[in-house]
C-alpha cells in the first residue's frame, strides 16, 4: 500500500463533496467547512492560486483518492505558522493508518520543504479518534479552549496541538 498526497484539482471536487457529506465524516468537520460543490470548488481554485498560504490536498492510496487534508496561514508571515485543517479519511480506507502516514508526509512537506516553523491543529474535544491520531503522529497537546464551539446546539471544547520543525 502506497500512501501519498497531491494538491486538489477541479476533477476532485465530486470526491471531496462526497467525503465532506459522508455521515461518518461530517460530524467531525468544522461547522464552517464547506460541503457543497461550489464552495469546495472555490477552495480548490484558491489552493492553486495561493500555494504558499493555502492548500487543499487529496490523500491517495495506490493512486486512488482516499481522503483530504489542508492548511492555511493566518499569522504574520515572519512567524511561519501553518494551521492544519480537515484531515478526513474515507471510511473504506480506515483502519490501515492511512491518515497517520499521510499526516507524517504532510508534516515533513510543510516543515522541511515549504519552510514552515510550526504546525497547529485544533480538534473538537469529543473527537477522541482525532486526538489519538494527533498524539500518534507527534503533535504536542498545548491546551484546551473550553466550550469554544457551538455545534448542533451544544458547546464543545477545542483541543490545541502543535508540532515544531525541531520535533521531527
Amino acid at each position: 500500500m502506497t500512501v501519498g498526497f497531491r494538491r486538489a484539482e477541479e476533477r476532485d471536487v465530486p470526491f471531496l463533496v462526497a467525503l465532506a457529506t459522508d455521515e461518518d465524516v461530517e460530524p467531525f468537520l468544522s461547522g464552517f467547512a464547506p460541503r457543497d460543490a461550489e464552495s469546495i470548488g472555490r477552495e480548490v481554485a484558491r489552493s492553486a492560486r495561493e500555494r504558499e498560504t493555502f492548500g487543499r490536498f487529496v490523500i491517495e492510496v495506490d493512486g486512488e483518492p482516499a481522503g483530504t487534508m489542508g492548511f492555511t496561514t493566518s499569522h504574520h508571515p515572519q512567524n511561519r505558522i501553518a494551521r492544519l485543517e480537515r484531515l478526513a479519511v474515507h471510511p473504506s480506507f480506515r483502519g490501515r493508518r492511512v491518515g497517520d502516514e499521510a499526516s507524517r508526509l504532510f508534516q515533513r512537506h510543510l516543515l522541511l520543504e515549504v519552510g514552515f516553523h510550526r504546525l497547529e491543529i485544533e480538534i473538537y474535544g469529543f473527537n477522541e479518534r482525532a486526538i489519538a491520531h494527533a498524539e500518534r503522529v507527534g503533535f504536542v497537546r498545548e491546551g484546551t479552549r473550553r466550550r469554544a464551539y457551538l455545534r448542533d446546539g451544544e458547546w464543545h471544547d477545542g483541543v490545541l496541538f502543535s508540532l515544531l520543525a525541531d520535533d521531527l
